[in-house]
């Protein structure tokens, strides 16, 4: 079972112009499309909004989306005009009014005016996108670096003491020092001392982690308030967490009460009021009742983000509403 999915309209991050987005994202009203090898954008009703023209793309964030032609990354608007030409080695999504670039081999940031505000001289903490969050990023200096956290002047405001380092959510950050995992506050200050062997980050006030071979949830004073039982467990999203008990997966709610029993061979997050499940080998949607409100009929299926969902049929991809409807047909 994987845990932590990526979007499969892109490519990876590792061999990419533009890094991919976190699972099931879309930030704005467009979303990517495939479409004879090029990459483009459709909106809420499968009408193409920007021609499928592209090498590699990414979401849009901020109102610019990291496109890749030429081999180059640059970025376009929501109307496809490139407003930041493409230049760059890599790109990553805007955040904080800032975006990633790689030049060589390392990464820096640009304004939305395409200006290099920060140096080409850090690498991503982890696989995640490198961007900031609460106006901070985590970064380290190459494979093998201890992480640490740059403000949007590129100061270094957190020392890199840490072997790993996710970006901060509901006001912390986890953090990984050897094995354990804690958290930091923003000042770098440790809030949930390093003890987990594993950890997800803080979404609606809890934090999954698990202690030997079972998953339970902290609070944000570090407080154990569902006690570890689970074989595996996600982070909260829309009040509702994912969690496995054998081979089977359901949801909890935030006091650890079974809100949707386990009964499904696997799953993913819920993101407007719908979550895709397997059943067999097929993917379909729930409700938060547990109501199967689109019959599995795909081979993969992805989160709602918004009002649509990417769905597999066969090898390719499509986009289907919250009724199941095909709004842009599978393509490859």
């Amino acid at each position: 079972m994987r845990w932590a999915l990526i979007l499969p309209l892109l490519i990876s991050f590792s061999c990419s112009r533009v890094q991919a987005p976190r699972p099931g994202e879309q930030r704005s009203g467009l979303f990517l499309v495939r479409q004879n090898g090029h990459f483009g954008f459709v909106n809420q009703h499968g009408a193409v909004k920007i021609a499928p023209q592209f090498e590699q793309a990414g979401p849009f964030s901020d109102g610019l989306a990291a496109v890749s032609v030429g081999g180059r990354a640059g970025y376009i608007d929501t109307a496809g005009k490139f407003v930041i030409n493409p230049q760059f080695e890599g790109g990553g999504p805007f955040s904080d009014g800032l975006a990633a670039v790689r030049m060589g081999d390392a990464w820096g940031f640009i304004d939305k005016q395409g200006k290099l505000v920060i140096p080409a001289q850090f690498q991503p903490a982890g696989n995640a996108p490198l961007e900031f969050s609460d106006g901070l990023a985590a970064v380290s200096h190459g494979p093998g670096s201890p992480v640490g956290y740059i403000n949007r002047d590129g100061r270094m405001v957190i020392a890199p003491h840490y072997d790993y380092a996710a970006p901060f959510s509901d006001g912390l950050a986890m953090v990984g020092v050897g094995r354990r995992f804690g958290f930091i506050d923003h000042d770098g200050k440790i809030v949930v001392n390093p003890q987990f062997d594993q950890a997800s980050s803080f979404f609606d006030g809890r934090a999954a982690v698990r202690v030997g071979a079972r998953w339970g949830y902290i609070d944000r004073n570090g407080k154990m308030v569902i006690n570890p039982q689970f074989d595996q467990a996600r982070a909260f999203s829309e009040g509702l967490a994912l969690v496995a008990i054998g081979n089977r997966v359901g949801f909890i709610d935030r006091d650890g009460k079974m809100a949707i029993n386990p009964q499904f061979d696997a799953a993913n997050d819920f993101r407007d009021g719908r979550a895709p499940v397997r059943v067999g080998n097929l993917w379909g949607y729930i409700d938060k009742a547990g109501k199967m409100v689109i019959r599995p009929q795909f081979e993969n299926a992805r989160p709602f983000s918004p009002d649509l969902a990417p769905v597999q049929v066969g090898s390719a991809w499509g986009y289907v509403d919250r009724d199941g409807k095909i709004i842009w047909n599978p393509s490859v």
